[in-house]
């Protein structure tokens, strides 16, 4: 399989930032961490090898960055404010320079589709439904889309924007709803085993469900947890049936 690092200083972050690419061709799955992890996670806990077969037959090219977690809403030393302002750094991180990063290396026309477990779920979902133009759909496993449920009590408009469950009942631009509604990949997927919150994914799928938004939901069972083992499963299922 091909593998390449690179890096560069972000201006939206103010830091180096690297990010791992796997394959060559085919469509771009952004990999978003699970919660204070680096851009080599999914990598480590054996994702990649799962995907494998996807990524060399050139179904999919696959592209990991790290996360910004542990200097916003994990950092207990931040002040929440500033947790904020880190947050929506790092979207324009993404938006202004990870898709034109993925687009040079690969096509201007080709579908990039964000992906994540655990807060890396919320951060997939979120990252399309704000730019639903440059980010065509996106594959959530074992999330919450609630933003409140990080942020320790913390509440402003910087929270309430990146808080899907609570913006997306409240957007009616039809901009961003026709954008949003033409994306076939919208996949929100749980299991019901230790440590998961299947009720959080059935709720935002109820707000997906009344603005005329498609959804793929699924709900495994309750020998399902949140650990890497589902998500080992979850995602090439995902990529083999649904792409």
């Amino acid at each position: 399989m091909h593998r390449s690092i690179t890096s560069w200083y972000s201006p939206a972050l103010s830091k180096e930032m690297p990010i791992v690419t796997y394959g060559h061709y085919g469509f771009a799955l952004l990999l978003i961490p699970t919660a204070a992890a680096d851009y080599l996670e999914y990598e480590r806990f054996q994702l990649i090898d799962a995907l494998a077969p996807f990524i060399e037959s050139g179904k999919m090219k696959v592209y990991s960055i790290d996360s910004m977690n542990k200097e916003s809403w994990l950092n207990n030393e931040m002040h929440p404010p500033h947790k904020a302002i880190r947050h929506n750094q790092f979207n324009e991180y993404v938006f202004q320079e990870v898709v034109p990063f993925i687009r040079n290396t690969s096509s201007n026309d080709i579908m990039i589709y964000t992906c994540g477990a655990s807060f890396g779920a919320l951060h997939a979902m979120n990252l399309f439904l704000k730019r639903p133009d440059i980010i065509n759909g996106c594959i959530s496993m074992s999330g919450v889309y609630n933003l409140a449920e990080y942020t320790k009590g913390y509440w402003d408009d910087q929270v309430y924007f990146n808080s899907p469950e609570h913006y997306m009942p409240e957007l009616n631009d039809p901009w961003y709803l026709d954008r949003i509604r033409s994306s076939h990949h919208i996949h929100i997927y749980t299991g019901s085993g230790d440590y998961e919150d299947p009720e959080a994914s059935k709720r935002f799928a109820g707000v997906l469900y009344n603005k005329g938004i498609w959804y793929d939901l699924d709900v495994w069972g309750h020998d399902i947890k949140h650990d890497w083992p589902t998500w080992r499963k979850m995602l090439p299922f995902i990529i083999e049936n649904k792409f």
